[in-house]
């Protein structure tokens, strides 16, 4: 799938040159997925799976699944062709031996016994040992790269999306019958790797020293001593392509400037601003953990969805509407302030109601209504309100539907114990803002219209104009859909454009810390 912008770069970006792989032959990629062995002559006694995984203890949760891929082969070597290993053997080993290429701190199990097993197997004959330690490394690493952490770190980590579920030893199998299948995880993983690279070497060949931020912002024509170093960093990374020591923010600083404001969420003036400093001055190491951090949320993600679906990015506050994977559009959205998030959680929209009323909630009446009808008698006449009952003490208070109504002229409901759903606003002049967090909790969408068009599409008299009549009718009138759609709220502070272009955001409710946190122990129960 992809959610934010979720995303939507192709898969080819940058090829790998061919290197020598630790099994010393020729590989163009890194990547898992390749020619396997299809040889089913040469097989091994089943029982020497035992011996090998009492050598190899760290395997042991493993074990259930190399038998399994084995027995569904009839214990046919796998890794070995012909009395060689295969290419896509130093293809796994170079991966399992640069885990942190993909984000992962601890290193892989028996790493000296996997390098010395590759270089010292006897060429014209397959090696048993070679050949478990191989397919005892693969599923690590797919536990590792493709699947990560438990589902009690995520769930700690603020995390409600359903995790993805894949069967690796029948996707081993697969791969033999079909090497070009890609790999299953989702695709941000891969594009963010390639960034993890680029910033680990930045990271190992510049000095990232704090820029000094000028008396006032620079706007065009302005001169300072700091702009080169600004011009040297967005070339570093790779917002600037020309000048480099002028002193002065012409239009092509200023295109520049754009550009990185446009991939850190800023206003997008081309002005050295005290907020631009500040994203230019966050050190690579934190740039790096935070990449770590994503990367290890796209291995929770679903691979891909072929249906429609709705993606909210929280700190990009974005809306994006998708068909089979294709994004359509998008658009703004607000989203929960600091003190009252938006949950990060999987729904699907059931329901379309035109004119609504609104249900105040009780913490609402409690803290915010009351105070006001203390002070102001007439408050509920003057936002049209009504008490229909008491509960608990409290009355039970609703907005009456129209143009005033809080949730504006429509809201998609989709039922979770969140009690969060998507929904129109009066307030048109807060999707303007750069930083989008003013709600309670729900999200508040830009284009309520053009949603409710899309989540209506193919049902019989829904077109533009009766929709626009169903929002200004003042009464409220539910719509069920025929086909209930997916909608996943996620949490991505670092992601990829559809242009290919690495964007960061600011931890907005500060879910990264704790699982950075978690992510860079060094060791771990395989």
């Amino acid at each position: 799938m992809a959610l934010v912008s979720l995303g939507l770069s192709c898969n080819s970006c940058g090829q790998q040159p061919n290197r020598k792989t630790a099994a010393g032959v020729l590989s163009r990629d890194m990547t898992v997925p390749g020619n396997f062995s299809g040889q089913s002559e040469v097989v091994f006694d089943s029982t020497q799976i035992a011996p090998f995984l009492k050598r190899y203890p760290a395997f042991q949760t493993y074990a259930g699944e190399i038998d399994r891929f084995y027995h569904n082969r009839n214990y046919a070597y796998a890794w070995f062709e012909n009395g060689a290993l295969i290419e896509q053997a130093g293809n796994l080993v170079n991966r399992m031996l640069n885990l942190a290429n993909e984000g992962i701190a601890p290193p892989a199990p028996y790493p000296k016994e996997l390098d010395s097993l590759i270089h010292t197997w006897t060429k014209g004959k397959p090696d048993l040992r070679t050949e478990l330690m191989l397919t005892a490394q693969y599923f690590v690493y797919a536990r590792l790269a493709w699947q990560g952490l438990g589902p009690a770190v995520s769930r700690s980590a603020g995390w409600y999306l359903p995790r993805k579920r894949v069967d690796y030893a029948t996707y081993l199998d697969s791969l033999l019958k079909a090497p070009a299948t890609p790999e299953p995880v989702y695709r941000q993983y891969d594009l963010l790797r390639s960034f993890l690279r680029k910033y680990r070497n930045l990271d190992e060949q510049y000095r990232w020293d704090k820029l000094p931020m000028p008396l006032k912002s620079l706007r065009p024509g302005d001169t300072a001593a700091v702009i080169p170093s600004v011009r040297a960093r967005l070339h570093h990374l790779g917002d600037l392509r020309g000048d480099t020591l002028s002193t002065a923010l012409n239009l092509e600083l200023q295109t520049a400037l754009r550009q990185f404001q446009a991939r850190h969420g800023l206003d997008t003036g081309g002005l050295l601003t005290k907020e631009t400093m500040a994203e230019l001055n966050v050190p690579l190491k934190s740039r790096i953990e935070q990449l770590m951090v994503n990367m290890e949320r796209s291995r929770w993600l679903p691979v891909r969805l072929d249906a429609d679906y709705l993606g909210v990015n929280i700190p990009e506050f974005k809306l994006h509407v998708y068909h089979a994977d294709s994004l359509l559009w998008s658009c703004n959205v607000v989203v929960g302030q600091t003190v009252h998030p938006t949950s990060v959680f999987y729904g699907e929209i059931k329901y379309v109601v035109f004119s609504p009323y609104w249900d105040v909630p009780q913490s609402i009446v409690r803290k915010e209504i009351l105070p006001a009808m203390k002070k102001h008698p007439d408050y509920l006449a003057a936002h049209h309100m009504q008490i229909t009952g008491y509960a608990a003490g409290l009355p039970v208070i609703r907005q009456l539907p129209g143009p005033d109504n809080s949730l504006g002229l429509v809201k998609f409901l989709l039922p979770n114990s969140f009690h969060i759903y998507l929904h129109d606003t009066p307030a048109k002049s807060l999707f303007g803002e750069t930083a989008r967090a003013f709600s309670h909790g729900c999200i508040r969408v830009q284009e309520p219209a053009k949603l409710a068009a899309f989540l209506l599409n193919g049902q019989q008299g829904w077109d533009a104009e009766k929709i626009r009549q169903a929002m200004h009718a003042g009464k409220e009138r539910y719509v069920t859909l025929p086909r209930k759609v997916p909608v996943f709220i996620a949490y991505l502070t670092a992601f990829t454009d559809r242009n290919g272009r690495l964007n960061f955001r600011k931890d907005i409710y500060q879910l990264d810390k704790e699982l950075a946190s978690m992510l860079l122990i060094k060791t771990v129960d395989y």
